[in-house]
């Protein structure tokens, strides 16, 4: 594992306190949360229940659980092997490089302006008509979707929108194929809608980035780790094109996940309150919220490095992940089924 992270210093041995995930998706910035979980993972005093995955989270979510299958050190693996493939394919289609391309990606490639500007023009249909996506590849190659179906170990919730209804499908353990996942990741500019039992899909980031109720319904554990891909906060208005398109993408795609937060403030008050009977307080799970926040680990990377599949600039993502886990585990770890480390009246209200 040395080419992949730091081995920790032994096994940790002790118990392990139970937690859910949250994974947000953001295209290659999923390199962000590979590097959180891998230091999760190398950490050892954790033991994840449930993880919710939207588009890259849940392909984070999917390899994490099927490496998992082979223990802590087996999903690490699995996490690395499947962002190597990730970027080996990505070489293969990646745009070619101009002379004044320094391969820095705090600014929009020129490039990816006549990208945009091709799918702005021209659908998915029209510029990719035989709709072949490199990830399915991979995602077929890294993972033996048939044993994951079966595995007990770890519970799945991938999102993805329904094009026709609006509203989101959340897709439990026993039905993740390759299929959801890539309906989990559909970018509707990009691919084709991905069609499953006679339903279209597109990126579950529409409606959830990404969605907890299913953690709150399906699991025993009420800690939740809500791994931020996307920042929320940034500092003075955007002024250029580029960086106005970069903040608008960043709002929507954290909206809903805004709104659940306010919901569960609103339960946790109703609880702290008094306001529920007691004959009916244990029918509402108290949940404790935690939150892995990107908005400074992020925020000098543009949009358009979303599509970068470069293995340095995946593997500087995942070493800013795992400074951020570490930092976070020193802080926080302790709370971890004791209370909320998010005051979600000032972060969400």
């Amino acid at each position: 594992m040395a080419s992949k992270s730091k081995k920790a210093a032994a096994p940790y041995a002790g118990p392990k306190k139970k937690i859910n995930f949250a994974l947000q998706g953001g295209g290659a910035h999923g390199a962000f949360g590979w590097g959180v979980m891998d230091k999760f993972l190398e950490d050892g005093r954790v033991e994840i229940e449930g993880i919710s995955g939207t588009s890259a989270g849940s392909m984070n979510a999917v390899v994490y659980a099927y490496g998992k299958l082979k223990g802590d050190e087996g999903a690490r693996e699995a996490l690395h092997n499947f962002w190597k493939a990730i970027s080996d394919a990505g070489q293969r289609f990646a745009p070619p490089k101009m002379p004044w391309d320094t391969g820095g990606h705090q600014k929009e490639n020129p490039m990816s302006g006549i990208m945009k500007s091709l799918m702005s023009g021209f659908s998915p249909y029209q510029l990719n008509p035989m709709n072949y996506n490199p990830l399915r590849e991979v995602l077929e190659k890294q993972v033996d979707f048939e044993a994951l179906e079966r595995s007990q170990l770890t519970k799945l919730f991938i999102c993805a929108t329904n094009v026709r209804s609006g509203k989101v499908r959340i897709f439990h353990t026993p039905e993740v194929t390759a299929k959801v996942v890539l309906a989990s990741a559909c970018l509707p500019q990009v691919f084709q809608a991905v069609e499953i039992d006679g339903e279209h899909y597109w990126d579950g980031g529409y409606m959830g980035n990404p969605v907890l109720y299913p953690l709150f319904y399906y699991t025993e554990t009420r800690d939740v780790v809500i791994l931020h891909i996307n920042p929320i906060e940034r500092p003075g208005p955007p002024t250029t094109s580029a960086d106005i398109n970069n903040r608008l993408n960043e709002i929507t795609f954290n909206s809903s996940l805004i709104k659940e937060m306010r919901s569960i403030y609103f339960v946790q008050k109703l609880l702290d309150d008094g306001w529920i009977k007691d004959e009916h307080r244990d029918k509402l799970k108290y949940v404790l919220i935690h939150s892995v926040r990107a908005d400074n680990a992020m925020s000098d990377l543009s949009s358009a490095s979303k599509m970068s599949s470069d293995w340095k600039f995946l593997t500087m993502l995942r070493d800013r992940g795992r400074a951020l886990a570490t930092e976070w585990l020193a802080h926080n770890f302790e709370h971890l089924g004791v209370r909320s480390t998010v005051d979600l009246k000032k972060e969400f209200l």
